[in-house]
């Protein structure tokens, strides 16, 4: 059953070559990866090529589209996908030899039909920003979620081709679009033992900054109100005493630049939504 490996990738000229070094090392052979540029402006593309001149990469096909967003880069991919099995993955991830074996196992053997891992380590743990990332999200150190995270979530990692088509593929809704096949399928996405891979967090403020904006425009659950509040959660009065607060609670003084600039982003994002601009994409 062959698998494809689909990757959105927009202005990811920095961590795209290890994403597809890493795929190359895979136990699992048979499968194909689809890179999809989402309107890429800077050196993204001629590294993508340079990547499918090289032996190890014959098994990469690139698509191009105009700036749409992940979920419709997914979309497109999984379209003209060839696997029956699709893995979705980001391009500032890296991977063990059999993470693409464990991720499909339960597929595989009949016990699930879509797929998520347990197993997402922060792939630049040392960076201090990636560090005050981690804190502000709450999550476990040197992972990408919190402690006690449960066997059944609604991103998929993996899922036969079949079950994707059949609603459709993702909701273009911008931060949450891959939250969106979970509502449509019906079902959640199961554990797969011992996936284990890496995922990069900001390791810059100019980072921090961009990605919390996009994170700021997301739609929220309680809509204009929801964006409201989270305008004022993240108002610079608001952000300086949280992060002075946990700056103290975890003993690291630069957390409260950090907060300042991750908060700036949600503010400015959020903002960005509530007075009519365009959702995160």
């Amino acid at each position: 059953m062959k698998i494809s490996v689909i990757i959105p990738v927009f202005n990811e000229s920095s961590v795209i070559n290890d994403c597809l070094l890493s795929l190359a090392e895979q136990t699992v052979k048979d499968f194909e990866i689809v890179v999809v540029d989402d309107g890429s402006t800077d050196g993204t593309l001629e590294k993508i090529k340079n990547s499918i001149n090289q032996d190890n990469n014959k098994n990469l096909k690139l698509i191009k589209q105009d700036h749409k967003g992940p979920g419709a880069a997914r979309n497109l991919g999984a379209l003209q996908a060839k696997g029956e099995i699709l893995v979705f993955v980001d391009s500032d991830m890296t991977f063990a030899v059999d993470f693409l074996e464990k991720l499909v196992a339960p597929i595989l053997q009949g016990d699930a039909l879509g797929t998520f891992s347990k197993e997402e380590y922060v792939g630049n743990s040392g960076n201090v920003w990636s560090i005050y990332w981690g804190i502000s999200e709450g999550w476990e150190s040197g992972k990408r979620h919190p402690k006690n995270y449960p066997d059944r979530q609604k991103v998929f990692r993996a899922i036969l081709k079949s079950e994707f088509a059949r609603v459709g593929g993702f909701s273009l809704t911008g931060y949450t679009d891959d939250w969106t096949l979970s509502d449509k399928l019906g079902y959640l996405a199961v554990a797969a033992p011992n996936a284990k891979f890496y995922h990069k967090n900001p390791d810059n403020l100019v980072e921090v900054y961009r990605q919390a904006k996009w994170i700021g425009k997301r739609q929220y659950k309680l809509g204009k109100l929801g964006t409201l509040i989270a305008i004022v959660r993240s108002s610079l009065p608001v952000s300086l005493l949280t992060g002075i607060f946990k700056s103290i609670v975890y003993i690291k003084p630069e957390f409260i630049i950090f907060k300042i600039v991750y908060d700036f982003g949600i503010f400015n994002g959020a903002l960005s939504s509530f007075i009519g601009g365009s959702s995160a994409k």
